[in-house]
């Protein structure tokens, strides 16, 4: 169950990050070999440098699947495009579903390879967000993750999550569906409440007080 469960993770994250990159690539009037690309690299950016720093084969290189199942998300979007490219909700939908998806199966990764959680914990963090700054970069935007919304730190509370319940002696699908939900409802409150993390904007400079003249 554990196994089948990691990998529809990982499909329908690669599904949905790939359609956040083709949806955003759309919305810039790229061609659609572009947005093949952005919607390619927003799904597997986070997990091959992953791979590369947990010096592990790089997951897409071990099976077709991923440039298949990015063709398919850009086939929907053709399909579909008045209504994924036109609404800013199904971006933060499909953004979410991917962020904790990946975040989940950068954790087991890692863990798998006999890393401490520690490790793990920073290899969910570059799993789930790191696709999306190089999203971001291509299509000429600010990352996300760099600014005041929470994105990255949604997964680092997602891995501490399951980081928590790893250490109560909780099942594998128990740790994995409550990082996936911890993700998920930290974005979704932060677009209902409108929360983020303070920005480190500089400080108001003090006028020099005027000196008196005689």
């Amino acid at each position: 169950m554990e196994e089948t469960f990691l990998f529809l993770a990982e499909m329908v994250g690669t599904i949905a990050c790939a359609i956040s990159g083709i949806r955003l690539a759309a919305a810039k009037n790229f061609d659609w070999f572009g947005a093949y690309i952005v919607g390619l690299v927003t799904a597997i950016g986070g997990g091959t440098l992953r791979d590369v720093l947990l010096d592990a084969p790089v997951f897409w290189m071990q099976s077709w699947w991923y440039l298949a199942v990015t063709a398919l998300s850009l086939a929907t979007v053709i399909v579909f495009r008045n209504i994924l490219v036109s609404r800013e909700r199904i971006l933060f939908l499909f953004d979410s579903i991917g962020l904790a998806m990946f975040c989940v199966i950068g954790i087991q990764k890692s863990l798998a390879l006999d890393y401490p959680m520690w490790v793990a914990t920073a290899m969910g963090v570059i799993t789930g967000a790191f696709g999306g700054v190089l999203r971001d970069i291509l299509i000429n935007e600010e990352p996300m993750v760099f600014r005041k919304d929470i994105y990255a730190t949604a997964c680092l509370v997602g891995a501490l999550v399951y980081w928590v319940i790893l250490e109560l002696g909780g099942s594998g699908f128990a740790q994995q569906i409550s990082c996936a939900a911890t993700v998920i409802l930290l974005r979704v409150l932060a677009l209902r409440y409108s929360l983020s993390l303070p920005t480190l904007a500089p400080l108001p400079r003090q006028r020099e007080p005027r000196k008196k003249t005689k």
